[in-house]
This record gives structure tokens, C-alpha cells and sequence, in this order.
């Protein structure tokens, strides 16, 4: 691979919340990119960056890395195969989607047949994290590859964490997951039992934002939780089967994950009751009704620890 000092070209596979705002991040900062997309029209706003949009998947395969961020496992698969269903092939590809161990352990394979070095590098936030400078990717995979495509994975956010060979960065993001199903549960639970016992969840999520327990996450939640503000981030049915490659994983590893399973049930319940498309943070408006609460905006003004 070149040297991370050289200029790469590199190809981009998805341009959707995620993926979007990404490779924009690439473009703007002046990199040689060709992006592609299944509906073109999504891709083609990138070109007032500086962006090339691809007609064909295979118009890729020439550059030297492909990044990819889709939905799913069977995404991947299928625009993997087009990518390199021609001759050429590209010297790297980084995968970013959340997939499962196995699914990743088979793209690996796929791409070594092909001669083509893999790296699984899954991310931590969303379309508004991403435009505030604060992505972190884990990483995993041949570590001069990791060196090699750092520089881009940098530009992209906050910087990215190598973890060792194989699948690991999998198991990291899975873990990254659950955690955040658990809290986000947790913290429905406490902003909940602070309102009925008589304080506003603004005051509430104010001191828990400026205490020890307060975080990046809880203060991003808190205009959700406050205003009832649920501008689509993450699904529950996401987060579901972000659970679920949890639950997989202790089985496999002989870890008992208690608190996973009872937030996969309650998150079960809610798209039991039809709330599949909106943001997981309404999972605070099923943990209300169970308290013989109906939650109101608060409608004040409340930081999301992202806009400055």
C-alpha cells in the first residue's frame, strides 16, 4: 500500500444519513473521491464538493481504497460482489457498517481470494455527529493497512481506535451498542421517575449533564427527552438487531448479559406497539405510559452538546 503520506483515490459505497455526510467530510477536505449510491440523485449533491458520481459500482473497482456504509449484511454482500464482478480491483476495501462477526469473517475471506486488503471499521454516532467533527471509527484488520487508510479515517471525525487483527472492531461496536441500549433505557427510567417526583426533566437532565454521570451521549439525548424532540437517529428496530448481535455474542463467549436481554424485551414492546421508524429515544414515551405519565414538551431551549 502507499504510504500515508501519499494522496490515495478512493471510492465511496453509500450515501445514506451516514454515509452522506462521510464522504463529505472526504470531499471537502479535498480527496480524490468517486462515490456511488443505488438511487444516484442522493449521491450527485456531493459533487459541489468536489465529489465524482459513479454510474456503475465497477467504476470504482480502479480506485486504490472503497469505503462502504449500508444498512445491512446483504447490502454488503451484494455491492461488494458488483464492485468486483470486473477485472480490476481495488488495493483495500474499509467496510464501516454494522454487520455481524460471521458476515465479516466471510467479507475477509471473499477479499483475500480477490487480493484485496480488508479492514472492518464500524463507527460511533450519527449524520449530526459527523457534521460536529466527533465520528470515532474502531478498526481491525492488517495493521499497515490500518496506518494506510488512518489519515482519511481522521478526516472523517475525532480519529479512529486499532484493536488488533481479524473481527475484533466487530465485537467492539457490538459492545458499543448495547451499552447503548442499556443507557438510553436507563436513562428513560431515571428522567421518568425524576418528573413524577415532581421536578421538570430539564432541570433534572441539567444536573445530570454537569455531574460526573453525564456524558456526551446524555447531553446529545436531552433536547429528545426535554421537548420531546425525536428527530430520527437510530431506529428501535436498528437497536434491536444491534441487541441481538449482543446477545449472540455472550452465547458465544459464555458471558451472561442480563441487562441486554431485559432491554431487548422492553425495546420488543415497543415495536410490539408500532413505534418502528421513529428515534429510539422514544422509548422514554413507552417508560412515561408505564408510570401513568403523558409526557408533554417542556419546550425550553436545552443544549445538545453537538452545536456550538
Amino acid at each position: 500500500m502507499p504510504t500515508p503520506t501519499e494522496k490515495l483515490k478512493l471510492g465511496w459505497i453509500g450515501t445514506g444519513r451516514m454515509g452522506y455526510e462521510m464522504a463529505a467530510r472526504l470531499a471537502k477536505g479535498g480527496c480524490d473521491l468517486a462515490v456511488w449510491n443505488r438511487t444516484k440523485a442522493k449521491a450527485e449533491p456531493l459533487t459541489q464538493y468536489g465529489a465524482k458520481v459513479a454510474s456503475d459500482l465497477k467504476d470504482l473497482a480502479s480506485r486504490d481504497v472503497v469505503f462502504c456504509m449500508v444498512s445491512t449484511w446483504e447490502d454488503v454482500k451484494e455491492v461488494v460482489g458488483k464492485l468486483l464482478s470486473g477485472s480490476a480491483r481495488p488495493k483495500m476495501v474499509v467496510e464501516c457498517s454494522s454487520i455481524s462477526l460471521e458476515g465479516s469473517a466471510e467479507l475477509r475471506m471473499l477479499l483475500k481470494e480477490k487480493g484485496v486488503e480488508y479492514l472492518a471499521a464500524p463507527v460511533s454516532g450519527n449524520a449530526k455527529v459527523i457534521k460536529a467533527g466527533k465520528l470515532t471509527f474502531v478498526v481491525s484488520g492488517p495493521k499497515a493497512a490500518y496506518e494506510a487508510a488512518r489519515p482519511y479515517l481522521d478526516m472523517m471525525g475525532t480519529g479512529s481506535s486499532y484493536v488488533g487483527e481479524g473481527e475484533l472492531s466487530r465485537i467492539a461496536k457490538i459492545c458499543h451498542n448495547v451499552m447503548l441500549g442499556v443507557v438510553i433505557q436507563n436513562l428513560c427510567e431515571i428522567t421518568v421517575l425524576a418528573q413524577k417526583a415532581g421536578m421538570p426533566r430539564y432541570a433534572f437532565l441539567d444536573f445530570l449533564n454537569k455531574s460526573v454521570m453525564g456524558s456526551m451521549f446524555t447531553r446529545y439525548k436531552t433536547p429528545a427527552l426535554v421537548n420531546l424532540d425525536f428527530h430520527v437517529t437510530f431506529t428501535p428496530k436498528l437497536l434491536r438487531k444491534d441487541l441481538d448481535l449482543g446477545l449472540d455474542a455472550g452465547r458465544e463467549f459464555e458471558v451472561p448479559m442480563p441487562l441486554t436481554s431485559l432491554t431487548r424485551d422492553l425495546l420488543q414492546t415497543m415495536i410490539g406497539h408500532g413505534m418502528t421508524e421513529e428515534d429510539f429515544s422514544t422509548l422514554v414515551l413507552m417508560q412515561a405510559k408505564a408510570s401513568g405519565l403523558e409526557l408533554k414538551p417542556e419546550n425550553v431551549k436545552v443544549g445538545d452538546g453537538l452545536s456550538s
